[in-house]
């Protein structure tokens, strides 16, 4: 299918053919019939990709603070090589649309094939001809609602939501500034609910058409003298300000027209200098409104499907997209007087010419427009044939996020035994880019279509945590090798089921992303205590850095939470170095005091030779700082790991550093698992170790939330 992708490197807008997505549980497949170009967000992020690097890194100095404490932290050409790899991901652009349903995910009940819906979200309601949709930014049209006015329904619950949150009443006098799209979609909403409404705006044309709307309407100069006269002297009970600038005008000409103590909420992004002298003496309230409504940003509304209570939360981003369509079948919202362009998707990067300003044109409504007829069925793009030299390792690879891009695949492409057969992501627009970039034979969005493929034999499982034991458990039942990133499981079911699988599949291998036992500066801290007749205690110090509690990694069904999601990797290395996993933990936790979740621990693991190992995993410290730290006394041995830059050994009064760019172990674990491959050996990591780390976090849980020792079995 063709999409329009925007490269955040060269500035380019670019229509690509990438495979058709495939719609997982709690979402459906949209054929896009028409989408809606928005003239401020998409405008913005057009100008900032168009800007070279001294401009981004001017226009967003928040993101050039996190990159030089990275180079700190991580050294500057591993921080060069990651900032390059997120500028070269294409991103998606739009955010309002409306089709047809063509497919349906599982729990999709109350929607149906063949419905035809107004689809809303960044990342979801894109510029494509087919898009995959959660269920709550799902809307269905009733039939006298066409698709050009249905994909400004987004942009209609942006005006709804701003015009919900100053509470008008019936009969309040409402000014609007700014007439663009957002403005006159707001001041329709402000007189279908029985306001009295004026519109505000600098361009004439705008003013004339609002007029021919029926709605009053005057220019900017005549503003104040014409809110005088409309509100018989008492100034406006609400202001809505929906321009685009970055002038601080329209939230000073909100003061003078407001009566006092009016509500002023602003849509569009202005400038926010807000003068305190007249906001004071009105007593103004000032509401800055955030996008379409309550749901915005959670994750477990849009993504998992989970509606807020009516009781509680009457007016949803969802029941604002609602009202929205009821509007426009009824004829109180018009949309068709907006649209000033019309572009079929393999034209779209004219539009954004337009939007930008390059062409002069003055405009307004831009859509983009889909062949109907067309039949797209492919959830697979070919970029060369699949190689006939027979070859050990053919890898097909599942996910293609930031991980895959920034660290495996770059670590593996030079790994000649290796073979790059096919790439897969659900929404299929990663695995194109990937799949260009490092040269595999085939893009898809569909899982299966890798696992189910004769020409790969190995499988790579890089998608979110709460994936990766079912896809284990497919690929191992596929006779494929399975390298899974980690963590393996992310519960005792989950892993006892891989398991099974193992016991019952012995031909296959599996492996686990526990990278930094691979690590050069890893192996040569292991042959340094390699003759130990001692127990060993090991101190892993880990600076984990703050994640809010809305990411994903933080939800026990979705990440597992920080300890079983990413201290597995910690528990591992000490289990690397002593030999064997652990028998037995205590965990203890700082309060969260709801900021954290159980991401300030310190663990203890006994091991079966009497070694212990202490993880110190930190999530309140400056990310500025190096990450990770290990300290070893053994035997009358000292060695100190410092972020796996710098190896220093102790022994007998003598001091010896090794130091080097900093390197984890990625390459040599993929170069371990294909050697095993290759010659038929046992897994590079042995699976009793596998599987009693994979315990070993799940108890170091249990431990933290029951305060007792607990015995790993």
């Amino acid at each position: 299918m063709k999409q329009l992708l925007q490269n955040m490197k060269n500035g380019k807008a670019i229509v690509e053919e990438v495979p058709v997505p495939t719609p997982r549980d709690g979402f459906a497949l949209v054929k896009v019939a028409a989408s809606l170009v928005s003239a401020g967000t998409e405008r913005m992020v057009v100008e900032f990709a168009e800007k070279n690097l001294v401009g981004k890194a001017r226009s967003r100095p928040d993101l050039v603070k996190q990159v030089m404490d990275k180079a700190r932290r991580e050294g500057f050409v591993l921080t060069v090589q990651a900032a390059f790899n997120r500028l070269d991901q294409p991103m998606a652009l739009g955010y309002s649309s409306a089709g047809t349903i063509v497919a349906l995910g599982k729990n999709m009940q109350g929607f149906k094939v063949g419905q035809r819906v107004a689809c809303a979200g960044g990342g979801f309601a894109v510029h494509a001809e087919y898009n995959v949709v959660p269920r709550n930014l799902l809307t269905l049209l009733p039939k006298n609602v066409d698709f050009e006015s249905a994909a400004f329904t987004t942009l209609g619950a942006i005006a709804m939501h701003g015009f919900r949150l100053a509470e008008p009443q019936i009969g309040e006098n409402v000014a609007v500034i700014g007439l663009g799209l957002l403005g006159l979609l707001a001041i329709q909403i402000a007189s279908a609910a029985g306001c009295n409404a004026l519109g505000i705006d600098i361009d004439p044309k705008r003013v004339a058409l609002a007029s021919s709307l029926g709605i009053e309407s005057v220019r900017r100069a005549k503003a104040v003298d014409a809110s005088q006269a409309f509100t018989a002297n008492r100034g406006f009970d609400v202001v809505l300000i929906c321009a685009d600038t970055s002038s601080n005008d329209p939230v000073e000409l909100a003061a003078l027209i407001a009566r006092d103590r009016a509500r002023i909420v602003a849509t569009g992004a202005v400038g926010l200098n807000i003068p305190r002298k007249i906001y004071y003496e009105k007593e103004l309230s000032f509401i800055n409104s955030r996008s379409y409504g309550p749901g915005r940003y959670d994750s477990s509304y849009e993504d998992e499907g989970k509606d807020y209570p009516l009781g509680f939360v009457r007016w949803t981003e969802g029941r604002n997209f609602e009202s929205i369509v009821e509007l426009m079948a009824n004829g109180r919202l018009q949309t068709a007087p907006l649209i000033t362009h019309r572009f079929p998707i393999e034209q779209a990067a004219q539009a954004y010419e337009i939007i930008t300003g390059k062409t002069k044109k003055p405009f307004l409504g831009v859509l983009l427009t889909y062949d109907q007829e067309k039949e797209i069925k492919s959830e697979k793009i070919e970029f060369k044939a699949v190689s006939a030299k027979p070859s050990a390792v053919k890898l097909g690879v599942l996910g293609a996020g930031l991980y895959a891009n920034a660290t495996l695949l770059p670590a593996i492409k030079n790994i000649k035994v290796i073979e790059l057969v096919g790439i897969a992501s659900s929404g299929g627009l990663h695995a194109q880019h990937s799949g260009k970039k490092f040269g595999f034979a085939y893009a898809t969005s569909s899982d299966d279509e890798i696992i189910n493929d004769a020409n790969v034999n190995t499988i790579a499982i890089l998608t979110r945590h709460d994936t990766h034991a079912d896809l284990v458990v497919k690929a191992l039942k596929a006779g494929k090798n399975v390298f899974v990133e980690k963590p393996l499981a992310i519960n005792s079911v989950q892993l006892l089921a891989i398991s099974k699988q193992l016991k019952a599949n012995n031909q296959s291998l599996l492996t686990v992303g526990f990278n930094r036992r691979f690590a050069p500066l890893a192996q040569q801290l292991f042959d340094f205590y390699k003759d130990r007749a001692e127990s060993m205690h090991v101190h892993y110090r880990v600076n984990a850095g703050y994640i809010p509690l809305n990411h994903w990694t933080q939800d026990s069904t979705l990440g597992g939470g920080r300890i079983i999601g990413e201290a597995c990797h910690f528990i591992d290395f000490i289990t690397f170095l002593v030999g064997a996993a652990p028998v037995s933990v205590t965990a203890h936790a700082l309060p969260d005091n709801g900021k954290y979740r159980e991401d300030n621990v310190s663990m203890t693991f006994t091991f079966p030779d009497g070694s212990i190992g202490v993880v110190d995993y930190l999530a309140n410290g400056d990310k500025s700082f190096p990450k990770e730290r290990v300290e070893v006394f053994c035997g009358g041995k000292i060695a100190v790991l410092d972020d796996f830059r710098a190896l220093e050994l102790v022994e007998n009064g003598n001091r010896k550093t090794i130091k080097g760019a900093q390197d984890k172990g990625w390459k040599n674990e993929m170069i371990a698992f294909a050697k095993s491959i290759r010659e038929g050996g046992q897994p590079p990591i042995p699976y009793e170790q596998l599987i009693g780390v994979t315990k070993a976090s799940f108890a170091a849980v249990e431990s933290l939330r029951s305060n007792n020792l607990i015995e790993i079995k």
